[in-house]
């Protein structure tokens, strides 16, 4: 098998379409990048909605990415294809889950979400090289996200006790 689908073969299965981000997993260079800029359009949507749905539609969207990535990856016979980004759009909501608004915040937290997902440092590495299937394929884009949001928090703590009173 092939580690990439064309666009025909990703286009005409919908299980595929997601898998790679709506089609950004086509990109011939840097598709986890392409995927968190489809979670960036992802988040956008979500923002007008309360935080209990933000939540719930984020961890909806991580368990079906668990089949989704799965399934395309076992039909391309790879373990962790780079095409499917399915785990960077997620990853990126999960690292937004609670950053304030705002483009300044968006764009940090595209930063800080592809620094730790492509140098993937401990535990990171640990979740990428032990868990298999798609359950392997998201759970370390969401770790990733975790220092990343726990960044974006302590900016916020550190510009509010800096505002004056």
């Amino acid at each position: 098998m092939t580690q990439r689908l064309t666009a025909r073969e990703v286009f005409s299965n919908p299980i595929h379409i997601l898998a790679y981000g709506f089609g950004s997993g086509l990109t011939p260079k840097a598709p986890g990048t392409a995927g968190t800029l489809v979670g960036v359009i992802v988040y956008l949507l979500l923002l007008p909605s309360q935080h209990w749905v933000y939540w719930l539609v984020t961890i909806a969207l991580f368990v079906a990415g668990i089949f989704i990535c799965g399934y395309s990856a076992k039909k391309l016979g790879v373990e962790d294809p780079g095409a499917v980004n399915w785990d960077e759009v997620v990853g990126f909501l999960f690292t937004m889950g609670f950053a304030p608004h705002g483009w300044p915040w968006v764009i940090l937290g595209f930063v800080l979400f592809r620094f730790f997902d492509i140098l993937k440092p401990w535990p990171i590495r640990w979740f990428d090289r032990n868990l298999h299937g798609g359950l392997g394929i998201m759970v370390d884009d969401v770790v990733a996200a975790i220092p990343a949001a726990a960044i974006i928090y302590i900016v916020t703590l550190i510009l509010e006790s800096a505002r004056p009173i």
